[in-house]
């Protein structure tokens, strides 16, 4: 009795230890968010028309104001632009997510 049992726990363990692994899981990359069409809007002050033009050159859904100090949740949205201001509401720089 206890023989079989050690050889059935053999035989399972051993097909769990030749099982596929699940794939990875990747990001969509069908939702564009391109902050390499930005550079020009760098150095300008943050406006609701920048806004307009920074969604419609990166392809973000949405967007996001961030001011130096300020506090940000850590979620990962890949169809958001991030607009990195400094204190004079100046744009330092652009993140996607």
């Amino acid at each position: 009795m206890i023989r079989s049992a050690a050889v059935l726990l053999a035989l399972v363990l051993t097909a769990c230890a030749h099982s596929k692994p699940d794939p990875p899981i990747m990001a969509d990359l069908s939702i564009p968010c391109r902050i390499e069409t930005l550079t020009a809007l760098v150095g300008r002050p943050g406006s609701a028309v920048l806004a307009s033009e920074a969604l419609a050159k990166s392809g973000a859904r949405a967007i996001r104001w961030i001011r130096p100090r300020e506090a940000v949740t850590m979620d990962f949205r890949e169809d958001r632009l991030n607009v990195q201001l400094d204190r004079d509401d100046v744009v330092t720089h652009f993140t996607c997510g």
